[in-house]
């Protein structure tokens, strides 16, 4: 591309491909490629590219806002960057950046982290900003948890690090949905559709990406059922690039279709409040003549019978909370309970949970969900033993 673009003339462009696939770069205002950020993108998968095109067309703004470029931006100033965007910096930071938006959320400081570190390197690779390149090239020691998850992990010695990713917090305390929220949320809601999303937030743990890419094909509500992977009633998460409504599962195991069942993916136990809102849904809302096959539809305006998206079920919810007083409610906050609730149910087995919620790894769950509710009764009889007082 000609030039280097002003501050606020790059973008990120969508780009529909003729396999249905959505693609994202970032462009200049006239509609060029910006080159070696397209080049970067190209080489990550459905999900992580979009996740990457807005948080690094950001930084390239911040870089034209400081009269810096990609090749001569040093690492102090990605240092000063992260400060603007909200990461902990010793030393100042230069002029303001991004004053009316919120400070980015630690998760999105470590995904920022990742993006800048994989953008660098990359530009190293071809042959520009090699010095850059190589501050990133540093590495750490193995943890435990790093040797347990890893094949022949006692033999490892170092792995790489990335020295712009904030100091992490090992627990924090998620956020919860509101008190009770489930049970007035199935109560008050209308629609059977709404009331299935509830249900299978809360008692399938899914994410808001995972319940609204649901194919019909993905059900398997009975037992014994033909892909021969689950005994009982369970769902199949499969990871699509190409899903209508744009919702695509985090996760991304192998899966296939044989002789017209699905098999692989991420199995999720089904509970019977789950079979019930869905058989509930299907005879009484869902559309005879939808030919996409996926699970939720829009059920109103100019949409109707197209897929649900995302954003759709979230500002269902949004509503539902602020009608009935809960506050703000997101479907995250459902998956969170669910962690918590499988912990507890089994007496603190985090791999119990994990497979249960489809986490990456036991350790995850230990670090989010595995410390102790401080009103449990249990705890409270704990202190007293220390304390030597009555119970």
């Amino acid at each position: 591309m000609a030039g280097r673009p002003v501050v606020g003339d790059i973008r990120v462009q969508e780009v529909s491909r003729r396999d249905a696939r959505c693609t994202f770069t970032i462009v200049s205002q006239g509609g060029a490629v910006y080159g070696m950020p397209d080049r970067f993108l190209r080489q990550h998968a459905g999900g992580t590219d979009r996740t990457y095109a807005y948080l690094l067309v950001d930084h390239l703004r911040w870089l034209e806002f400081e009269g810096l470029s990609p090749t001569t931006v040093t690492f102090p100033d990605l240092q000063r960057y992260m400060a603007a965007v909200g990461a902990e910096y010793a030393g100042p930071f230069g002029r303001p950046w991004r004053p009316d938006r919120r400070p980015y959320s630690r998760s999105t400081l470590q995904t920022l982290a990742a993006c800048l570190k994989g953008f660098y390197v990359f530009q190293g690779s071809q042959g520009e900003g090699t010095d850059l390149a190589q501050a990133f090239r540093q590495h750490r020691l193995p943890s435990l948890a790093d040797r347990r998850r890893m094949f022949l992990g006692h033999a490892v010695t170092q792995l790489p690090a990335n020295p712009l990713t904030p100091a992490k917090i090992r627990r924090r305390h998620p956020k919860m949905p509101p008190e009770g929220a489930r049970a007035r949320l199935v109560e008050t809601l209308q629609e059977p559709r709404d009331r299935l999303a509830v249900t299978w937030l809360a008692d399938g743990g899914f994410r808001v990406g995972e319940l609204c890419g649901l194919h019909l094909a993905d059900l398997h509500l009975r037992e014994d059922a033909g892909c021969g992977e689950c005994r009982t009633a369970h769902v199949h998460i499969c990871h699509r690039e190409t899903n209508p409504n744009r919702a695509r599962a985090k996760i991304k195991p192998d899966w296939d279709v044989e002789d017209g069942t699905v098999r692989g993916g991420m199995i999720r136990r089904a509970s019977a409040a789950m079979i019930h809102t869905y058989f509930e849904y299907m005879t009484t809302q869902y559309p005879r003549d939808a030919e996409h096959g996926m699970l939720l539809v829009q059920l109103h305006g100019p949409s109707r019978g197209e897929p649900w998206s995302t954003a759709g079920l979230r500002g269902m919810l949004r509503r539902a909370g602020a009608r009935e007083n809960l506050g703000r409610v997101r479907p995250h906050q459902f998956r969170h309970g669910f962690a918590t609730g499988m912990l507890d149910a089994s007496d603190g087995n985090a791999v119990i949970a994990r497979e249960a919620g489809g986490w990456a790894s036991a350790a995850t769950v230990e670090e989010i969900y595995g410390h102790p509710d401080v009103h449990d009764p249990k705890f409270a009889a704990a202190l007293k033993h220390v304390w030597n007082e009555p119970l």
